[in-house]
């Protein structure tokens, strides 16, 4: 119950004053999650196979000087991986 509640029957917050209840949260409002095991899988991956080749081309692109480093690796991930927020995720995650 909010304080704007008023429990009259005309008007703006109309009705009878009730105590709202918690929703139960639905497998689609969880999809997409990252999951504890699926972060360890990856992480596991991640230390025994190291990076791609393009990826480190990116972490060159980082490290290498030029006018703005960060659009150059930006554009480069765009190529190699199709759209513009996963070469932005994947910057910052090498990064």
């Amino acid at each position: 119950m909010s304080a704007l509640d008023s429990g009259i029957a005309v008007g703006f917050k109309k009705g009878h004053i009730v105590t709202k209840r918690a929703k139960r949260v639905r497998p689609s409002q969880r999809k997409g999650k990252l999951g504890a095991r699926t972060k360890l899988v990856r992480e596991v991956v991640r230390s025994v196979a190291g990076f791609a080749p393009y990826e480190r081309r990116i972490m060159e692109l980082l490290k290498g000087g030029g006018n703005n480093p960060a659009k150059r690796a930006w554009r480069f991930a765009k190529k190699r991986l199709g759209t513009h927020i996963r070469a932005k995720n994947k910057v910052s995650e090498i990064s």
